[in-house]
C-alpha cells in the first residue's frame, strides 16, 4: 500500500534496533490499528505480563478452593437408635488411688462401678504439670486451646487426624526412683446408656454408705488433670473442650461440676478421595459450662460430670464441585481480568493523550507569544 515493496525496498530498515525492550514489546496484546500504522511499546509488554500474573494467580486460586471443597452443616433429628455411649476419661488427682470413689448413675437408675473398670495407676502430680502450666496443659479457666480446637471442627483436619490413628491411651510415666507416688491416674472407657447420667469422683466413704471406709478430711485434694473426656469413639488426636485442662484449688471441702451437652456428630466427605483414607467419622461433640465452690463438711466434695444427650444429629460435610463448573469459573476470571485490563488500558492512553495533546497546545502558544514579543523588539531596534 505504502509503495515501499514495489520499489524493492525493505521496511525492516526504516524500523528501531532491536534492544532488550524488543522481547517485551512482542507481548503488546493491546494493537489500535493494523500493524503497519503502529508501533509497539513495551508499556504494553509490561501491562500484557501483569496481566497474565493476575489471571495465573486468580485461577490457581479457584482451583485451590475448588479441591479444598466446601463445608455444610446440616443439623437434623437423630432417627438412628442406639443404646450405648462410651465415656472415654483420662484425669489425674493428687490423692492415692484407694482413697478414690467412682461411679457413673444414669437416668434410667442403672449404676456402673467405673473405679472396676477403668484402670488406676499412682503417679507423680508433677509429672503431668508444674506451676506454669507447661507440658501442653492449660489452666481450665485460661481458653487457650480456642485456636486449637477450632481445627476440630474441619472434615478435612478431623480425617486426616483418624487416619492411621492408633485408639489408645498413652502409658502412665514411671515414678522416678526415690518418690513416692503421691497421685493417680484414672484412665480408660466405659459403656454406659445413652440417657443423660452423672460421672462422678468422690473419696472413699463419702457420699456412699459404707461401713468402715470413711476417709480422713486432710486427705481431700480434688485437685485435677483433665487429659481426655470425650463421648464415642477414642479418638485422642481430636481436642474437646475439657482435654488438656486442669484446676487446682488449696482447699479440702471444694466442689467441681461440668454441665456437658452431648451432640452426636458425623464428619464426612463425598466425593471420596481414595479408598485408603477414611471418608465418615461417627463422634459426639460436647459443649461444657463448669462451676466451682467450697462446700460445707456436711457437704459432698468431689468432681462431677454431668452430661445429657441432645436429641439433634449434626452432619458435618464436605463437598466438592464439579469439574466443569471449575473449568467455567476460570475461564470467567480469565477473561473478566483480560477484557477489564483491556479497558483500563485504553483509558490509560486516552488520558495520556488527552493531557499530552493540552501541553502541546499551551506550548504552541508560549513560542508564538515569544516569537511576535521578539519581532516586534526587532523592529523596534531597526527603527
Amino acid at each position: 500500500m505504502n509503495g515501499f515493496a514495489d520499489h524493492g525496498l525493505d521496511e525492516s530498515a526504516f524500523s528501531e534496533k532491536k534492544g532488550l525492550s524488543e522481547g517485551i514489546r512482542s507481548f503488546d496484546a493491546f494493537p489500535k490499528t493494523k500493524p503497519t500504522y503502529t508501533r509497539r511499546s513495551s508499556t504494553g509488554g509490561y501491562a500484557t505480563l501483569l496481566l497474565i500474573i493476575i489471571s495465573i494467580l486468580l485461577s490457581f486460586t479457584e482451583f485451590r478452593r475448588w479441591y479444598t471443597g466446601h463445608e455444610t452443616h446440616l443439623f437434623s433429628v437423630e432417627k438412628g437408635v442406639s443404646h450405648d455411649l462410651q465415656i472415654n476419661l483420662d484425669i489425674v488427682l493428687p490423692m492415692q488411688c484407694n482413697d478414690l470413689h467412682i461411679n457413673v448413675q444414669d437416668a434410667s437408675g442403672d449404676r456402673i462401678l467405673a473405679g472396676v473398670v477403668l484402670q488406676q495407676d499412682p503417679t507423680n502430680w508433677d509429672q503431668w504439670v508444674d506451676s506454669g502450666g507447661e507440658r501442653g496443659v492449660h489452666k481450665l479457666e485460661s481458653g487457650d486451646m480456642g485456636r486449637e480446637m477450632e481445627e476440630d471442627t474441619h472434615v478435612g483436619h478431623v480425617l486426616g487426624e483418624v487416619r492411621g490413628m492408633k485408639r489408645k491411651f498413652k502409658k502412665t510415666p514411671r515414678v522416678k526412683r526415690g518418690l513416692e507416688a503421691k497421685a493417680c491416674r484414672v484412665f480408660g472407657s466405659l459403656e454406659g446408656n445413652k440417657v443423660q447420667g452423672d460421672f462422678h469422683i468422690t473419696a472413699r466413704g463419702h457420699g456412699y454408705m459404707e461401713f468402715g471406709q470413711h476417709l480422713d478430711h486432710s486427705a481431700f485434694n480434688f485437685s485435677h488433670i483433665i487429659n481426655e473426656l470425650s463421648f464415642g469413639p477414642l479418638y485422642p488426636s481430636l481436642l474437646n473442650p475439657l482435654d488438656k485442662t486442669y484446676a487446682t484449688t488449696p482447699e479440702h471441702f471444694f466442689k467441681y461440676q461440668y454441665y456437658c451437652s452431648v451432640v452426636p456428630t458425623i464428619y464426612t466427605r463425598s466425593p471420596i478421595p481414595s479408598p485408603q483414607s477414611p471418608s465418615t467419622i461417627f463422634t459426639n461433640q460436647y459443649a461444657v459450662t463448669s462451676q466451682s465452690h467450697s462446700v460445707p463438711e456436711r457437704s459432698v466434695p468431689g468432681i462431677f460430670f454431668k452430661f445429657d444427650i441432645e436429641p439433634i444429629l449434626l452432619t458435618i460435610r464436605e463437598e466438592r464441585g464439579g469439574f466443569m463448573a471449575l473449568l467455567v469459573r476460570v475461564v470467567n476470571v480469565v477473561s473478566g481480568v483480560l477484557v477489564g485490563g483491556g479497558w483500563c488500558y485504553q483509558l490509560a492512553g486516552w488520558a495520556k493523550e488527552v493531557l499530552g495533546g493540552r501541553r502541546r497546545v499551551g506550548g504552541e502558544y508560549g513560542v508564538l507569544h515569544g516569537g511576535m514579543n521578539g519581532t516586534a523588539g526587532e523592529e523596534e531596534e531597526e527603527e
